[in-house]
């Protein structure tokens, strides 16, 4: 089906997973079972996060900022391709599929932008204990949190407005929702400057945030090799634990998606898909978990709310 120009269809029509399509309502299970996890999980954390007093300290400031963006991405993601499977709903309207794109990887730009600042926090309740609350106030917590929102917004911004002044040759878009590059792929006209930004945007993202968390921990080794005591360097690593599983969960998945869709042309089309939500889902579903397994205060208060429930 060749189409004229983007203005001359009204939708989309996402295909899902390519070759699964006779079992999508068995995979809604697992992908109905994240959301409620991710709803429960981060809902769960942001309440204790606003409720708590003791809890309004930059660190948790920062978790419920990442809490805020996992839902963002989750349900942007999540509800229409539960309707995909269950109804079999695949038109998405030309703006809505933008606005979704949009949303998606501006929410994946945030994120990995606030485990920079995350990372940052780290750094200095390892190595600038006694002045951490001087350093990391308040308002600057805030303002980093709008910088890291900024940094989204400005990235992913251009890949919507791109994309709209290209023809389309084909509608029929092989993913459960509106993928960058599988919208790219869909166009009939010149999209070079389409994957360069995209290849650009990633390389920013992926490349330059890493370096930074890369240089926070090597001050933080530094500073943990220095300590004479080893309850002290036990205590120093336990404080980063948590943020070190998030950074693997979140930056893992999403390399192995961006390298399958550039080079990895002999993998299956339904891997490609899987992992390309996996790597959205995985960091919201699994961040509240983590944080709140390795997190003593957020054990606390789960315990203690527990505790009321059941008197």
């Amino acid at each position: 089906m060749l189409i004229a120009n983007h203005s001359s269809f009204m939708a989309f029509t996402l295909m899902g997973i390519p070759g699964l399509e006779s079992q999508h309502l068995w995979l809604s299970l697992p992908f109905s079972s994240m959301l409620l996890i991710i709803l429960i999980g981060n809902g769960a954390i942001l309440f204790l996060v606003a409720t708590e007093p003791t809890l309004h300290t930059p660190m948790y400031l920062l978790l419920a900022l990442l809490m805020v963006v996992d839902l963002i991405s989750s349900l942007t993601l999540l509800p229409k391709l539960l309707c995909l499977f269950w109804f079999n709903d695949r038109d998405i309207a030309i703006n809505a599929c933008l606005t979704q794109m949009f949303f998606i990887h501006g929410a994946s730009v945030v994120r990995s932008a606030l485990l920079v600042v995350m990372a940052y926090d780290r750094f200095v309740a390892v190595c600038e204990p006694l002045r951490y609350n001087t350093i990391l106030s308040h308002s600057l917590v805030g303002r980093l949190g709008l910088l890291a929102l900024a940094k989204g917004v400005i990235l992913v911004l251009p890949m919507p407005l791109l994309l709209q002044r290209l023809t389309f040759c084909q509608v029929v878009i092989p993913h459960t929702y509106c993928d960058h590059m599988a919208v790219v792929k869909m166009a009939c006209g010149h999209t070079r400057p389409n994957r360069i930004y995209g290849l650009f945007v990633i390389l920013l993202v992926v490349g330059l945030d890493l370096l930074l968390i890369g240089y926070s921990y090597g001050l933080i080794l530094q500073a943990v090799i220095r300590l004479s005591s080893r309850e002290a360097t036990f205590k120093a690593l336990n404080t980063c634990s948590a943020h070190i599983f998030v950074i693997l969960i979140t930056y893992i998945p999403a390399l192995f998606s961006s390298l399958t869709h550039r080079i990895g042309r002999n993998i299956p089309p339904h891997a490609h898909i899987l992992l390309d939500n996996l790597y959205l889902l995985l960091p919201s579903m699994l961040n509240p978990i983590i944080y709140g397994i390795k997190m003593k205060e957020i054990r606390d208060k789960v315990v203690k709310c527990m505790s009321r429930g059941t008197v």
